[in-house]
């Protein structure tokens, strides 16, 4: 199955303040999940933000949260983004495709990964936009991701896949700012 621009949600899980130094490569992360943020609005997809208990852990990193809207982050208690109900009801949550990155990989990507799968909806789990505090635990949570129906992608995979052809006027702005 493909990704389509116009049938998915690019989700990021928890990428926040006080989280984000335990993260193992966290700057290559980070930097993944913005670059995919950028690419979803220029493409007209939409961006939703999760916040693990904000209080405790911090907001969204800052160089993250300056792309985004105020109305796109969803504060949650839960691990799963998915069990307080607020993600289906956001802009975007309605849709059949969900794009995840995020961290940590093995506890609330995980978890919201498999409750959107059991929702009915299609998964792709950016594999260099999502962390853990140990390269293990990260892992083992692909490969379970994996075996329940998550599709393991890279962010090129995303890219190319919503563009869908090369000869468009978007498709030449994309690649030079995105893949060159």
């Amino acid at each position: 199955m493909l990704i389509h621009a116009d049938r998915s949600t690019l989700l990021l899980v928890d990428l926040q303040e006080r989280l984000y130094p335990a993260i193992h490569d966290a700057t290559a992360v980070l930097e993944a999940s913005s670059w995919l943020t950028r690419l979803a609005q220029r493409l007209g997809v939409p961006v939703l933000c999760t916040e693990q208990y904000p209080k405790g852990l911090g907001p969204t990193m800052p160089s993250l949260r300056a792309l985004l809207p105020d109305d796109c982050r969803i504060e949650k208690m839960h691990f799963s983004a998915v069990a307080e109900g607020a993600l289906f009801r956001a802009v975007g949550g309605d849709r059949a495709q969900f794009v995840v990155a995020g961290t940590e990989a093995h506890v609330c990507v995980q978890q919201t990964v498999l409750d959107l799968i059991a929702a009915g909806r299609h998964v792709f789990v950016v594999e260099e936009a999502v962390g853990s505090r140990r390269r293990t635990d990260k892992a083992l949570a692909l490969e379970r991701m994996r075996a329940h129906g998550a599709d393991i992608v890279s962010r090129e995979m995303v890219a190319f896949e919503w563009l869908r052809q090369a000869g468009t006027e978007i498709f030449r702005e994309v690649s030079r700012e995105f893949i060159r």
